[in-house]
Formats: C-alpha cells, structure tokens, sequence
C-alpha cells in the first residue's frame, strides 16, 4: 500500500510542474496587465511597481523565481490587494468555499445513492427509468443555467429560500448546496445503479438470498459495499470538482468564498492570485485523487491482496 501512495505522488509531481509551467506563461501571454487599467498610469509609476513586484526582470527570471517561492509555499504577493499575500485570501475565502463543497458533496452523496440503489433494484421500471431520467438531466444542465433557476422559483416565485448571502439568515446555504451538487448527485445516482446491479448479479448475493435474510440485510450490508466502489472512486475527484468548480454557484449566490478572488484576479490580471489559486486547486484534485484510490483500494479486497502483495 505504502509502494502504491508512493508512485502516486511520484507521479503527481510532473504533473503539478506542468501546470503551473501551462498556466504561468499563459497568464504573461494573455493581453493586458495587473497595473493596464482604462486610467493611465504615469510612465514612472507604472515602472516604480514593475521594479517593486520584479515584472522587470526576464520572464525566464521571473519563472525560476516563482518556482523557487511554490517549493517554500509562498505564493507570493496580490498586485490588487495592497498589503495581502496570495496564502492570506486563499486562507480567507477557502472556509466558505470547503463548506459549500462539503454540503454538495452530501447533497451528491445521499440524493445520489438513494437514486441509484432505488433504481438498481428496480430495474426496467418505472422506479428505475424516472431516477436516470432525472440524473440525466442534472447532468445536462449547468450550474449557471440551474442556479437562476432555482432563484426564480424558490426564492422569487414561492420566496421559501433567500438568495443570496452565506451564513447571514437561516436557509441561505441549500440552494448553493443544491445548485452545486445536483450534478454531481446525477453521477452518483449513475455510478451507484450500475455497480448495485453488477454486485446484485453475482452468486454470493443469490447465496444470501437462498439463506432467507431480509432483502435490506442483503442490499445494505451486502451488496452496498461492492456497489459504492465506483462511487468511491468518483467521490475524491468530485470533491476536487466541488471546491475547484464552484466559482460560477459563488457569484450567483454572493458566497464570499476562494471563487469570489479567483474571478476578480481574472478581470484585474492579478498573475499571482490567478496562479497560486490555480496551484492550490491542482494539488487538492492530486490529493483528494489518491484519497479515493485508497479507499477504493481498501473497500476491494482483490485490489487489497494485489496491493499489499506486489
């Protein structure tokens, strides 16, 4: 397991190299800079700040510099925000954003399950084509479409839920959570349905049938473990997902979370924002990737023996 966790990390290391090689000298190419704005700036101004953030010195230079500051950790200072480091608004707007991943992910997890299992055991009826059905169009429809929606019938048509803020009055977290998590709640539901079915079909399942347990004994203690592996599976990447993919559900709702700088960086051409945000999010998609590959790893025994046995 350990030779496993190992190669894994191995591997993720070209790959966070080449992502923040891709996205520091896409940022530089891009038109415009942290200090062009509709205002002119005065000549010697204008290089006063390059020579203060180093955007003076060859872009090679610039590039070896900020590899150097990433192995300490240091993603630098904000060109829009005077006095703040890159580390300190990650710090600051990461809370809001974990926890409106996390209540996705719940959202995700429990729509998504009941869905499929309910689906699984019914299959080639209704009960099974009306939860695909409805998972199929969570996949289909983007937050950005789902979100106004959902603020037009919930909180505008009916007014049972506000619509925007986070943390300011009651209710104001479930139609980010479920704008953010329907989606992903519509993989789930796919994934769960078809690895109960592939579980319920094998001979240890008619085996504890044929023993006369209770069908909930059978789905749930045996039949859920094999069948939530693909879930499993999906969960660490979806999390990474979740956290990294919420920037459109954040401006819909004012949730002042990591999406909120991340945008504004991107309208401003704050290089190091833009760059540290994207860093951060790459090493939690790594992380959270070998997280559920554990897991899964864990939860199979095949996979287990295998791994624990070179």
């Amino acid at each position: 397991m350990w030779r496993f966790i190992g190669s894994r990390l191995l591997q993720a290391i070209p790959v966070l190299f080449v992502v923040i090689t891709l996205t520091f000298f896409l940022v530089r190419f891009a038109p415009g800079g942290p200090f062009s704005s509709e205002k002119s700036v005065v000549p010697e101004v204008k290089r006063a700040l390059e020579a203060q953030y180093h955007l003076d010195q060859p872009l090679i230079v610039q590039y070896g510099s900020y590899l150097n500051d990433i192995a300490h950790g240091n993603f630098g200072p904000s060109f829009k925000y005077p006095g703040r480091s890159v580390n300190e608004l990650i710090a600051a707007g990461l809370p809001a954003t974990a926890e409106l991943g996390f209540y996705a992910l719940f959202v995700s997890v429990i729509v998504g399950m009941a869905a499929g299992i309910i689906a699984a055991l019914n299959q080639n009826t209704w009960r099974d084509h009306v939860p695909m059905a409805a998972a199929m169009l969570g996949i289909c429809m983007p937050a950005f479409l789902l979100g106004p929606l959902m603020v037009l019938v919930f909180g505008l048509w009916l007014e049972w839920l506000p619509v925007s803020g986070w943390g300011e009055v009651p209710g104001d977290k479930i139609l980010p959570s479920l704008t953010l998590g329907a989606a992903y709640a519509a993989y789930v539901a796919r994934l769960t349905r078809s690895g109960m079915l592939e579980v319920l079909s094998q001979d240890y399942i008619r085996t504890a049938r044929a023993k006369g347990l209770p069908e909930y004994v059978v789905v749930m203690k045996h039949a859920l473990r094999g069948g939530v592996i693909p879930v499993v599976s999906f969960l660490g990447p979806a999390f990474a997902g979740l956290l990294s993919g919420s920037f459109v559900v954040e401006t819909i709702f004012q949730v002042p979370g990591l999406g909120r700088f991340f945008v504004q960086a991107a309208f401003n051409r704050d290089y190091t924002l833009i760059l540290g945000s994207t860093v951060f999010f790459a090493v939690l998609i790594v992380v959270f990737n070998l997280l559920s590959d554990v897991l899964a790893a864990w939860l199979n025994p095949r996979l287990r023996n295998g791994l624990s046995n070179p």
